[in-house]
């Protein structure tokens, strides 16, 4: 009976959910809204700040936001509309982020690494499209779908005189494995593909991409298997972009034609 109960629970939860398509044309779920979304990204943002994660930085803040102004101008409506803010993150790490609601934080290592506006489009890029793409309001939709189906599986086990807690264990790694981390490397794969396309059409040249993600993949420390990573291979994905790359350099030139011609400089 309890089972039962659970399993209604769950198709009640996501018969509840919405379908939605990625710019890929990949099918999405989707139980929460851009609003909802839109207000947790500028909740963590506004919590950094708080902490004093933001560093007063104008020179980087300056080049880092006419960047981002170049790329956002491409984005596709409402974000090209939007009211964007980019702040520097006082971190080492060389690493960037954009969050619904129109929040961007480049960590200071990211200059290290990115070291021209061709590389650190690359980057800001890929975080757009991740917004773009709606795949944190995916991942959260995907994340409340895989804890329903454990909540009931766990309760079904228990009925069939499975340990409860062991099964719980075991169908919540099947669930990340099997769920979760498959549509992160699709999104990482996917944020790629757009990133990549923004830069060019903003008239950043598209070859600079393969480069980046190459010295990002040399900053060494340990990687996790293949099938448990969040991220394609470093390879792979070196691979993948100089194809595109060469696919894009159309798209490229014919900006720079029309005078999307970015001189951001730090």
């Amino acid at each position: 009976m309890r089972a039962t109960i659970v399993a209604s629970l769950v198709v009640a939860t996501l018969s509840l959910a919405g379908c939605a398509t990625s710019p890929t044309g990949r099918s999405q779920l989707m139980i929460v809204s851009d609003a909802q979304m839109s207000q947790m990204g500028i909740t963590a943002f506004n919590d950094m700040r708080k902490q004093g994660k933001f560093v007063d930085a104008p020179r980087q803040r300056a080049y880092a936001t006419c960047v981002a102004n170049a790329l956002i101008a491409v984005l596709p409506p409402p974000w090209n509309a939007n009211q964007w803010e980019v702040q520097i993150v006082g971190d080492d790490s060389a690493n960037a982020f954009a969050l619904p609601g129109g929040r961007i934080g480049v960590n200071q290592g990211m200059f290290k690494v990115a070291t021209n506006q061709d590389q650190l489009a690359v980057v800001l890029g890929h975080e757009l499209a991740h917004v773009v793409a709606r795949h944190g309001a995916e991942r959260v939709s995907d994340n409340y779908a895989a804890q329903a189906a454990v909540a009931a599986g766990t309760i079904y086990a228990g009925t069939r005189g499975t340990n409860a807690g062991y099964a719980a264990a075991a169908l919540g790694l099947g669930a990340e494995v099997g769920i979760l981390l498959p549509f992160s490397r699709t999104q990482e794969s996917e944020a790629d593909v757009l990133g990549q396309r923004y830069m060019a059409e903003a008239g950043f040249d598209p070859r600079a991409a393969a480069t980046l993600w190459q010295k990002m993949g040399a900053q060494g420390g340990s990687k996790p298997p293949a099938f448990l990573s969040t991220h394609p291979s470093s390879s792979k994905r070196e691979q993948t972009l100089q194809q595109q790359a060469q696919q894009l350099m159309p798209v490229y030139q014919k900006a720079r034609a029309n005078h999307h011609d970015p001189e951001c400089r730090l």
